[in-house]
C-alpha cells in the first residue's frame, strides 16, 4: 500500500469474528493434510484447481506469480460453496513442529482504488507443513469477489506493532476467470450429489 493512498479504518464486527472463527476451525485441516491436485488450469497470473482426498473436495483459485515464496488463494469447499475463504501462504525454511495460532494481526486489504477493508488476519502454522498461513476475517465476500474479479492488484498491509507494517501486493490478472471456474466446479459438484 503506497503512501499516496491513505488508509481509513472500517470496524470489524463481533459477529464477523465469530463466523470467521467457526469457518477457520472447519477449514484449517486443508492446509496440513495432503490432497490430490487435479483439474489445474492457468488463467494469466492465476490458476484454478480441485483438491481432493477420499470423498472430500475443495476448489481453489490461486495466485503464485507475484512472490516466489508466497501464494494468495480463494477457496471453497464442496457442500458449502457459498462460504469461500481467503488465505495467504508463505513458505518457511523448515517444517513446523506444531499446529498453533501464532498471532491475530490487524490487517488492511485494498483492491486497486476501492476503499480499504480493515480486518484481522489469523497467522497459523500446521504441524509437518513448511507453510505459514494467514486467514482473513471478512464479512462481505460477495463484494470482495466482485472486486477481485474486476481488479488489477490486491494490496495487503499487516500491522507489526511498533515496526513498519508488512506490505504485500498480488496480481489480479486472470483472477476473474479463475474464481468463476472455481465456483462453477464447486457448485457443479454440489449439483451432482
Amino acid at each position: 500500500m503506497s503512501a499516496t493512498h491513505p488508509l481509513h479504518p472500517r470496524s470489524l464486527t463481533l459477529a464477523t469474528m465469530v463466523m470467521a472463527l467457526a469457518w477457520l476451525a472447519a477449514t484449517s485441516s486443508v492446509n496440513a493434510e495432503t490432497f490430490n491436485t487435479g483439474d489445474v488450469e492457468s488463467h494469466e497470473d492465476w490458476q484454478s484447481m480441485t483438491l481432493s482426498r477420499g470423498g472430500e473436495q475443495h476448489y481453489r483459485a490461486v495466485e503464485a506469480t507475484s512472490y516466489s515464496d508466497a501464494t494468495l488463494s480463494l477457496n471453497a469447499t464442496s457442500g458449502v460453496c457459498d462460504l469461500p475463504w481467503l488465505e495467504m501462504r508463505v513458505t518457511l525454511d523448515q517444517q513446523q513442529d506444531e499446529s498453533r495460532t501464532v498471532n491475530l494481526v490487524p490487517t488492511r486489504l485494498r483492491i486497486d482504488e476501492q476503499p480499504v477493508i480493515d480486518t484481522m488476519a489469523e497467522f497459523i502454522t500446521e504441524r509437518g507443513d513448511d507453510g505459514f498461513y494467514a486467514h482473513f476475517y471478512l464479512s462481505d465476500f460477495t463484494t470482495l469477489m466482485t472486486d477481485l474479479r474486476q481488479g488489477e492488484q490486491l494490496f495487503l498491509g499487516f500491522d507489526q506493532g511498533d515496526q513498519e507494517p508488512w506490505y504485500m501486493t498480488f496480481s489480479l490478472q486472470g483472477a476473474g476467470t479463475a474464481i468463476n471456474r472455481m465456483l462453477a466446479q464447486c457448485e457443479g459438484a454440489d449439483d451432482s450429489k
